[in-house]
């Protein structure tokens, strides 16, 4: 009858050798004798065995084992899915112990029969079931254990297709510790029990908060000392630049006041003055020697030759030093503040004291200012000051 027939791990098949345990019923109208069966076990395990390792053969040469189309399970999953008995102890400690490891994990259960006859059929149909929701992360397929026949259900080749058509990684905890079945080695993974299997799809979640506040306080802590030492080297930097300015200032100040001097040593009227003077004091002594001899008039004609060689290197020695000046002049132009101006800079003065202002500290707002572009001047009156914060 259909009660006692669902209690099979499976309905017997042509060729197999059962033992049959029932009662006898006679229908004397039709004179036909029944025997009604209420137990069956498997006469011949050698059988049965033999055709699982016939199937497993064939699965292997699918490649349905293979460890390179196994997947990772999933760090933290969004949801957990149960592929098992509703009822029983299974479940209960499937659910226990994820929620024990992470409190508010979400569970989804896809209830099948996991012994009987119907147990292939209703295991495969939960998978599918699961994977078209595709609302969990990892599928769970799991029982409490059993012998070899009532685990026959997950060696048959409807669960182990499930298994491996299932696009959520499955893992199986059957609670056996002897065979182990074709869907445990077509999963992804395989745990020996429940409990096992919570523990292996699911983190602890106290474990995640602790390495969770350590990685903060760490980060908050290396990024309070990356700002304190860019804070540290830009006040370094900015008080470098308050101090080398105005040097850098006084420094080309003093440089162009010697190169006006140089200038003016070497220019060329300068240079002309002392020449005519020198000139007029030596006409003046040829002047007072006309009286002299012949001979010394002879020596004086050549003392005049050679002044006019000298004066054919003094003109030539003009000529140097106008080039040198030109030269100076380039130098002194290229080094002059006012070039600085004339690319947009200004030098701003405090009105009263004449002092170069370097930073906000030393004005305030209604200070009177003096601007110098590079042409011309302004007046200005400050209204704020703010701080540089680059």
């Amino acid at each position: 009858w259909g009660n006692d027939a669902r209690k099979l791990a499976m309905l017997p098949e042509d060729g197999q050798e059962m033992i049959f345990r029932g009662r006898v019923d006679f229908w004397p109208q039709g004179g036909r004798i029944r025997l009604v069966v209420d137990y069956v076990e498997f006469d011949d395990i050698g059988k049965l065995r033999l055709q699982l390792e016939m199937l497993k053969q064939r699965l292997e040469l699918e490649g349905a084992f293979a460890a390179d189309r196994k997947r990772r399970l999933p760090f933290l999953p969004r949801a957990v899915a149960l592929v098992t008995s509703p009822t029983g102890a299974v479940i209960h400690d499937l659910q226990q112990t994820i929620w024990d490891r992470y409190p508010n994990m979400e569970i989804l259960v896809y209830p099948a029969t996991v012994q009987g006859a119907n147990a292939p059929s209703s295991v495969a149909w939960a998978l599918r079931w699961c994977n078209r929701e595709a609302t969990a992360d990892v599928v769970i397929v799991a029982r409490g254990g059993g012998s070899f026949e009532e685990l026959y259900a997950f060696n048959s080749e409807v669960v182990v297709r499930a298994v491996l058509a299932s696009r959520i990684p499955v893992v199986t905890a059957l609670g056996h510790t002897s065979d182990r079945t074709l869907a445990d080695m077509a999963a992804d993974a395989e745990c020996r029990t429940p409990t096992e299997a919570g523990a292996r799809v699911v983190p602890m979640k106290a474990d995640l908060v602790r390495g969770l506040l350590e990685r903060s306080r760490r980060l908050e802590r290396e990024g309070t000392r990356r700002i304190q030492t860019g804070a540290d080297a830009l006040t370094q930097k900015r008080s470098r630049l308050a101090a080398v300015l105005p040097n850098l200032l006084a420094q080309r100040a003093q440089r162009i006041e010697r190169l006006k001097k140089d200038l003016e040593r070497l220019s060329p009227v300068q240079q002309v003055v002392r020449r005519t003077a020198d000139l007029a004091d030596r006409r003046r002594r040829l002047e007072s020697s006309a009286g002299r001899s012949v001979q010394q008039r002879g020596a004086d004609l050549a003392r005049r030759r050679s002044e006019a060689g000298m004066l054919r290197l003094f003109r030539d020695r003009l000529d140097r030093a106008r080039r040198e000046i030109a030269h100076r002049h380039n130098r002194l132009d290229a080094l002059s503040p006012y070039r600085v101006l004339a690319r947009g800079y200004s030098i701003t003065k405090d009105a009263e004291t004449g002092r170069v202002l370097t930073d906000t500290a030393a004005t305030a707002p209604g200070r009177r200012l003096q601007v110098r572009l590079s042409r011309g001047q302004l007046a200005a009156v400050v209204d704020a000051t703010q701080e540089d914060t680059s």
